[in-house]
C-alpha cells in the first residue's frame, strides 16, 4: 500500500490547480476531517469524542451511506459539523470513466448539500476538476496536509497518532476515517490527537 503521510509541495504540482491542501493561518487552528461515513458505530464514536473537546470537524460522506443512515447524517449537522461530497459509491476517479465518476458525484450531491468535495483516494484528474468547477463554481476540492493512515491495517493507532503529531500544525487539514476498516486505529489515535493538540492550545474547526 503506497501513500505519503504528509504531502510535499512538489507532489502537489502534479495535481490539478486550485485544490485545497491546507488553510494557512497564524492561529492554532486545525481542521480534522473524516472520510467514508456515516458509519453506525464509528461516526457516533467520532462525534462523542469531538464533543469532549468542543471540537468541530468536516465529514466527507459517501452518498450511499447517507442514504442508509440518514439520522446519523442529520446528527453530524445538528452538532455543528460540516459535511462534504465523497461521491455516491466511493469511486476512484483515475480508475473510472470520467462521465461515470462525475455522475456519481452528482448522485451524491442529491443527498449531501455541500460545496465541499474530496475525491476518494485523493485521485482526481484535471478534466473532472474543471468540469466540476464549471458546473458549480462554488465547489471547493479539499485534499489534505496530513493523512493519519488509519486505514492501513499494518499500522497501529499509536503510529497513526505519531504521524499526525509530527506533521500537523497551524492550518493543517488532517484525515481520519469513520469506517469499519479504520476502527481499531481510529479509536486509539483520535482521542490522543484531540488531547495532545488541545493541550498545545489548538482549536478544531470545521472547514467553512
Amino acid at each position: 500500500m503506497r501513500y505519503i503521510v504528509s504531502t510535499p509541495w512538489w507532489l502537489r504540482l502534479f495535481f490539478p490547480q486550485d485544490l485545497i491542501w491546507e488553510l494557512p493561518t497564524q492561529e492554532k487552528v486545525m481542521y480534522l476531517t473524516f472520510d467514508d461515513g456515516p458509519h453506525p458505530e464509528e461516526t457516533s464514536f467520532v462525534l462523542d469524542e469531538l464533543k469532549k473537546f468542543n471540537a468541530k470537524a468536516t465529514f466527507f460522506c459517501i452518498g450511499k451511506n447517507v442514504k442508509d443512515y440518514p439520522e446519523l447524517y442529520k446528527r453530524i449537522l445538528l452538532e455543528g459539523h460540516r459535511t462534504g461530497n465523497h461521491t455516491f459509491h466511493h469511486l476512484n476517479c483515475k480508475k473510472t470513466d470520467d462521465g461515470v465518476w462525475l455522475e456519481d458525484v452528482k448522485n451524491a450531491a442529491g443527498w449531501i448539500d455541500s460545496d465541499l468535495l474530496r475525491p476518494p483516494y485523493g485521485r482526481i484528474n484535471a478534466f473532472c476538476a474543471k468540469v466540476l468547477q464549471q458546473a458549480q463554481p462554488s465547489y471547493r476540492i479539499i485534499m489534505w496536509t496530513v493523512i493519519s493512515a488509519d486505514f492501513d491495517t499494518k499500522r497501529t493507532g499509536q503510529q497513526c497518532f505519531e504521524a499526525v503529531k509530527k506533521h500537523a500544525g497551524k492550518g493543517s487539514i488532517v484525515v481520519f476515517h469513520d469506517s469499519e476498516k479504520a476502527k481499531p486505529r481510529l479509536r486509539e489515535a483520535l482521542p490522543m490527537t484531540l488531547e495532545y493538540f488541545a493541550n498545545q492550545g489548538f482549536v478544531f474547526k470545521a472547514i467553512s
